[in-house]
């Protein structure tokens, strides 16, 4: 169907494309309903990774996956109202591309992979060559989402975001942390903070080399609080917010600093108790 219309707009939980609709900001030739094709509503192991299909829901995401995937969980959580959460995917999140969506911060820190598929074939493409623009992202008119893939959580992981309220907002800013405790590896990822989701590699790199020429990974000893600050300003610096009705963009650098460090401390505290659990 995507072949033989690819104007037509994939709608899968709607969360998305009907508030579009119902402002007027678009008006699509046709839609395709992807409510009915049952393997986009499945999820499993595939070799080493989760193969989590688009259709699956932030609902079942927290109840079926928290476990092994705890950062997108707690990213889940945060995603509107219950309602809201019975019926968004992250497979819709990924095709809307939008900065703000809660579910990339947390795949670009597990160096999730997109599964894209037409009827030329499959391909899967790193999450962080994914999104290309503003609510842009690098599907051929012809594909759809079919899944992605993520591995099981290697170790502690957390996300924050920062919102004009408590509950039912979109982020002015988000931040996601995942610790890999076999390959010794922080990863990263920021959001509604720059044109797309983005990643802090100069960031990612000096924690690495931290935690690796400290012997922290082994010894789980306590991180110098000057480490954690630098970590939290590398973090900052990789983002290119503005000024915009949620938030100014001075203040968006100033709260990833405070996120990262945040989260960083939470993750590894908790990597330091499961020494003694």
């Amino acid at each position: 169907m995507k072949a033989a219309h690819p104007e037509a707009l994939p709608i899968a939980g709607g969360t998305d494309v009907m508030v579009e609709i119902n402002f007027d900001r678009q008006r699509p030739a046709a839609i395709i309903d992807l409510t009915r094709v049952a393997e986009l509503n499945e999820w499993g192991l595939d070799g080493g990774f989760l193969r989590i299909g688009a259709g699956v829901t932030y609902t079942r995401i927290i109840d079926e996956l928290r476990e092994r995937l705890p950062g997108l969980a707690m990213a889940s959580r945060t995603v509107g109202s219950p309602q809201i959460r019975n019926r968004g995917t992250v497979g819709g999140n990924l095709g809307s591309a939008s900065p703000a969506g809660d579910a990339h911060p947390p795949l670009l820190a597990s160096d999730a992979l997109v599964e894209l598929a037409s009827t030329s074939g499959t391909r899967r493409l790193p999450a962080r060559e994914f999104y290309i623009g503003p609510k842009r992202n690098a599907m051929r008119k012809d594909e759809l989402i079919a899944a992605f893939f993520v591995e099981p959580a290697k170790g502690p992981q957390q996300f924050s975001k920062v919102g004009t309220r408590n509950a039912m907002v979109i982020a002015v800013c988000s931040f996601a942390i995942a610790l890999d405790a076999e390959r010794h590896h922080v990863g990263t990822g920021i959001g509604s903070a720059a044109p797309t989701p983005v990643t802090a590699g100069t960031a990612e790199t000096f924690m690495d080399g931290v935690l690796g020429e400290g012997g922290l990974w082994e010894s789980r000893a306590a991180v110098a609080p000057s480490a954690i600050t630098r970590f939290g300003e590398l973090v900052a610096a990789a983002a290119r917010p503005i000024d915009d009705v949620r938030g100014t963009a001075a203040y968006r650098t100033h709260a990833l600093a405070v996120l990262a460090r945040r989260t960083f401390v939470w993750a590894w505290d908790e990597y330091r108790r499961a020494a003694s659990a």
